[in-house]
């Protein structure tokens, strides 16, 4: 089950036990949030953290079933539970898993037991697994679909109590969609920017939203194409600072001109931009900055641009010019 229905139905009753799965640690952070205002009212004195890679699971259960203090209910967090791999990590003691099956069949009512396997893939032929999924609650962790991610960034966005442009939700959504604790980060600087209530536009998002190489190359592409080679070295020097490595650079640039190529030449057989979106598999805020760029450059200079690119990354990797310069001399063949 996803964790938006966890959480909501931790709010009205809580299980015994949960294994939580996947590696996105938004998620497994939410379920821990929700457990200890729910189980414990916010009170952590009655909160048990446990590594499984440090002390074994039969260990972990035995204070499960010890009485908690003053309180009616005490949660346990457990994580890193290798045994459910396929290949379990290297320890210098043993999981006696045979406990844990016991324990899930007839939990006590005074423990709540959160079980964190923060790993891709669990080894559904095991025993113990097979029993974890019968009598707990699962809980799908796993990093968010592209095509869920609308859905997480207008959770976000009203869980901080503002409202977006969707230009700036697009930009948001193609620039940190697939790392879930960096778009709440990026949410969050935003709603403290407009206040309680307040709105994001489109000019917001580009002044806030963290920069990044990805947005970096998008930014230097638009100075190029609008002949502005006084921002496309103020970028770069932006960049230098950050230390950004020029090759890396020129292979952003290349795949960001590639796919202007590329969506012209689609255009040109009649392809809707969901049909390039989904021959390309690109994220399709990509796809429509692309649109919007081709119609400004012909086939012939993009081209020609992409194998001047292909020209100074070689010169760079070959030694036969010093990075920065070489960059910059680039900056001012793609400019002119």
């Amino acid at each position: 089950m996803s964790i938006m229905n966890i959480v909501n139905d931790i709010k009205k009753s809580v299980q015994p036990v949960y294994l939580a799965f996947g590696t996105e640690s938004y998620f497994l952070e939410e379920l821990k949030q929700a457990l200890t205002k729910q189980v414990l009212n916010g009170d952590k004195s009655n909160l048990s953290s446990y590594d499984l890679n440090e002390i074994p699971i039969q260990e972990v259960l035995t204070d499960a079933e010890t009485f908690p203090f003053f309180e009616e209910k005490k949660l346990i967090v457990a994580t890193n539970a290798s045994f459910l791999k396929a290949k379990p990590d290297k320890l210098p003691f043993e999981h006696n898993t045979s406990y844990l099956e016991e324990y899930v069949q007839n939990p006590p009512d005074y423990t709540v037991l959160l079980l964190i396997a923060p790993y891709e893939k669990l080894d559904e032929r095991k025993k113990i697994t097979k029993h974890l999924k019968n009598n707990s609650q699962l809980v799908d962790c796993q990093e968010i679909k592209e095509q869920d991610a609308r859905k997480w960034l207008d959770s976000i966005i009203s869980k901080n109590k503002i409202t977006m442009d969707s230009k700036a939700k697009d930009m948001l959504e193609a620039e940190v969609a697939n790392n879930i604790q960096l778009l709440q980060s990026e949410v969050e600087k935003m709603a403290l920017y407009v206040g309680d209530g307040g709105h994001v536009s489109e000019a917001d998002a580009q002044r806030l939203i963290s920069h990044t190489p990805t947005s970096t190359s998008l930014a230097m592409v638009d100075a190029v194409m609008h002949g502005d080679i006084q921002r496309a070295m103020k970028i770069y020097k932006d960049l230098e600072k950050m230390n950004e490595d020029p090759i890396a650079m020129i292979a952003l640039l290349s795949y960001q001109f590639r796919m202007i190529l590329r969506v012209k030449l689609m255009k040109q057989k009649g392809y809707t931009q969901f049909q390039m979106q989904k021959q390309i598999g690109a994220h399709p805020y990509v796809i429509k900055i692309a649109m919007s760029r081709e119609r400004n450059i012909s086939q012939d200079r993009l081209e020609q641009m992409i194998q001047e690119l292909a020209e100074t990354d070689s010169v760079m990797k070959q030694g036969k010019m010093e990075k920065s310069l070489a960059f910059e001399l680039l900056l001012m063949e793609l400019v002119v």
